[in-house]
């Protein structure tokens, strides 16, 4: 198995930054899934290690080599795109086999390899078929053991998934990342979808306009985000967020988010900061809605006015008008009628809160002892 490396990858177009010193290490074996918007430069990216454009400047190493001189042939990564790229006028067995006779591997090695393929991939009844016969699901199996066929040292996955219904999309998600552990093949897989890259990635890489903002487990950016951006991006539904100013600071810490004050005893106050502007944030699910004002809640309490209900299968999203912020609640109990209109009270406990600066919207640090 081989490692990936790529370090201070720029790619200008005009006056444009596609990436911006770009650096990022895949380990030998590892699932990395790069996370982001549309044109935030994931496939810019991707593109470039697969040698199908030329960065401006920066390194990309395939294990020891460095691979920016050498042309996409002798790379030995194999990429699997969003519309599969099969070739519609050959069967589902030439397809696999194609980048074998590319290579001028001998027939009959060329039969056992992509019968293999096959097997693991579930696709032997499949062969004779050609892609126009096929469902999304198989298209993309076929695109998958076309890249594995080939035992590259590197697979790079191009929003595979984008064209698949809701439900296969959930299913292929499962079978890619089994696939990926049984053969153990680096790979680099890119993705808009934050469902998508938690589920599937060992580490992920969370892109916004060609810079990376955090790299980690998805338990790692989920818990604790670098800043804002990946707070919101990352988590479905994203996190609430009350821009804050600090008043007071005495046995308590007196915050004020549009004439609402918030109290935060200093106990629990475990940041610094530099300025009197901060940002609170809190994902939808640890908001708790508060019954009877329940008296021991250790935590931030206000009153709101349900605007917005909506069902989201086995949970229920709400939405909280405080002033003139909305705070969205899905920790809502099963005997909850969340009628619009209706007035609660809504916590926020102090262990789930997170605090951003106001100027960078980085992540505020905890104090050291």
């Amino acid at each position: 198995m081989t490692s990936l490396r790529i370090e201070g990858l720029t790619k200008r177009y005009g006056n444009t930054n596609a990436l911006d010193e770009f650096s990022l290490k895949v380990d030998s074996g590892q699932f990395m899934v790069l996370l982001g918007p549309s044109g935030c430069g994931k496939t810019t990216a991707v593109r470039c290690i697969a040698g199908l454009v030329n960065p401006t400047s920066g390194h990309i190493y395939i294990g020891d080599q460095m691979v920016n001189q050498l042309p996409p042939k002798d790379r030995d990564v194999a990429m699997v795109f969003q519309n599969y790229a099969l070739y519609p006028h050959m069967s589902v067995f030439n397809n696999i086999a194609f980048p074998l006779k590319m290579r001028k591997v001998p027939k009959n090695q060329i039969d056992d390899k992509v019968r293999n393929v096959a097997n693991l991939l579930d696709i032997e009844a499949l062969l004779d078929r050609k892609p126009k016969e096929l469902s999304g699901g198989q298209m993309q199996r076929v695109a998958l053991g076309r890249a594995l066929v080939r035992e590259p040292k590197v697979f790079l996955m191009d929003e595979p998934l984008s064209n698949l219904d809701a439900k296969l999309r959930t299913y292929m998600r499962t079978e890619i990342k089994k696939l990926q552990k049984k053969v153990g093949i680096t790979t680099l897989y890119i993705t808009h979808d934050q469902i998508e890259a938690m589920s599937m990635a060992d580490q992920v890489a969370i892109m916004k306009s060609g810079l990376i903002q955090q790299i980690g487990t998805p338990g790692e950016v989920y818990r604790e985000p670098a800043n804002t951006f990946v707070a919101d991006f990352v988590g479905s539904p994203s996190m609430n967020f009350l821009k804050c100013k600090i008043i007071a600071k005495n046995s308590e810490i007196t915050l004020e988010s549009n004439n609402i004050h918030l109290q935060i005893p200093q106990t629990s106050w475990t940041y610094e900061y530099s300025s009197d502007n901060i940002i609170l944030g809190i994902r939808p699910r640890d908001v708790v809605l508060l019954l009877d004002n329940d008296v021991g809640f250790a935590g931030i309490k206000m009153k709101g006015k349900i605007t917005f209900t909506e069902m989201l299968g086995d949970d229920s999203l709400m939405e909280v008008n405080i002033g003139i912020d909305s705070i969205r609640v899905t920790n809502i109990g099963p005997d909850y009628d969340p009628n619009i209109g209706k007035e609660v009270m809504i916590g926020f406990p102090y262990s789930k809160i997170h605090y951003f600066a106001a100027e960078t919207g980085k992540r505020l640090m905890y104090k050291t002892k």
